[in-house]
């Protein structure tokens, strides 16, 4: 990807992997922290954005996050700002529970989940609610970039899908098609005259298991 592009771009940058990730436990908006694997992610992936000389770096306040966006504040110079509103999506009872333990003790709610329906899982946020609290601090960012500027957002899977799919008008029922993030990969958007189009999905690594809270 190419800064020569015209026009402001916006990076959604998942990230990198906590313990919870490996043992599929359902994280949200509990406060994790980044395994050492987890931190080389972010270094690595730290480095390969630093190339795209970003101009604004905006992250959720979770610590996972946090860790992630500090690697490239420092290889970048850039300050953080950190807002609640980019964190994951709440999810009530389901946080901690792996995916079997979903299954199992709330079996309709995952099926109803599953086949797309409008679910507050584990009595928490609608994805639809998530994209309310999300977008704004995105747009906000935005308007302060300069003239073709490039901003990065460092957020978390599930609520990164939520703001692709309102960004791109899309309706809700169909963010589930946009495929998970892997730890420490991105997605970026591009403004057109037609509005925000998506440039890449999933960027930054060879092919790797996508393990999230939405899988």
């Amino acid at each position: 990807m190419s800064r020569a592009a015209r026009g402001p771009r916006i990076v959604f940058w998942r990230h990198g992997q906590t313990s919870w990730n490996l043992e599929s436990r359902f994280q949200g908006t509990t406060d994790i922290e980044l395994t050492e694997q987890g931190v080389e992610q972010a270094r690595r992936a730290a480095r390969l954005l630093s190339g795209l000389r970003p101009d604004l770096l905006i992250s959720s306040d979770l610590q996972r996050a946090r860790r992630t966006a500090a690697e490239l504040a420092a290889v970048t110079g850039l300050d953080v700002q950190h807002h609640e509103g980019l964190r994951e999506t709440y999810a009530g009872s389901w946080q901690g529970l792996t995916n079997a333990e979903i299954r199992a003790r709330y079996p309709e709610e995952y099926a109803a989940w599953a086949a797309g329906e409008p679910v507050r899982r584990g009595g928490g946020e609608l994805a639809t609610e998530v994209a309310d609290r999300s977008v704004p601090v995105v747009l906000e960012a935005v308007e302060k970039l300069p003239d073709d500027g490039t901003l990065v957002v460092v957020s978390h899977g599930g609520t990164i899908r939520t703001m692709l799919g309102r960004l791109l008008d899309l309706e809700a029922p169909v963010w589930e098609r946009f495929g998970g993030l892997s730890n420490c990969c991105w997605s970026v958007l591009g403004r057109g005259a037609r509005g925000w189009r998506l440039l890449e999905h999933n960027a930054g690594t060879l092919p790797q298991p996508v393990i999230g809270d939405d899988t």
